[in-house]
């Protein structure tokens, strides 16, 4: 199954809901996209092109192609936002399909908040705002740009 109508990532992909941002990055099998949501600016999601809800159920290439894929994801966050950690974690709950977030992280948004790691996620779900969506659209275009995409 290639596209699940009412997966949140497959709406997103399909043009369904808007992606602010747009496709930052495409390879054969996997789709990168500013998350939304809360989890700030310059947070990616990494996820396969096709509808997958567990880890186990990609095939062979899109296996390969994922430890390089979430590598240069992680780079390109780097270089654009100079965090002091980078987290990435798997996400995924059917009917939602797998995907990875890549988040960028600095010691002030860990003060003001008072936690770190999955707490840290956890209070920007619960007070902060989603990114103002044209610093979304410029951290695309330079994300696109670090990728090498077009």
């Amino acid at each position: 199954m290639d596209d699940v109508e009412g997966c949140v990532a497959c709406d997103l992909s399909r043009g369904r809901r808007p992606c602010p941002g747009g496709l930052i990055h495409r390879t054969d099998h996997w789709l990168v996209e500013h998350c939304i949501g809360p989890l700030g600016l310059g947070s990616l999601v990494v996820k396969p092109d096709r509808h997958v809800v567990h880890v186990a159920d990609l095939d062979e290439a899109e296996a390969a192609e994922l430890g390089p894929l979430v590598r240069l994801a992680t780079r390109v966050v780097s270089r654009l936002c100079d965090p002091e950690q980078v987290y990435v974690c798997l996400w995924s709950h059917g009917p939602a399909h797998i995907h990875f977030v890549v988040q960028p992280v600095d010691r002030a948004l860990m003060d003001r908040l008072g936690a770190h790691g999955p707490k840290l996620q956890v209070a920007m779900f619960e007070s902060e705002p989603p990114p103002d969506a044209a610093a979304v659209e410029a951290f695309a275009v330079a994300a696109r740009r670090e990728f090498g995409t077009p």
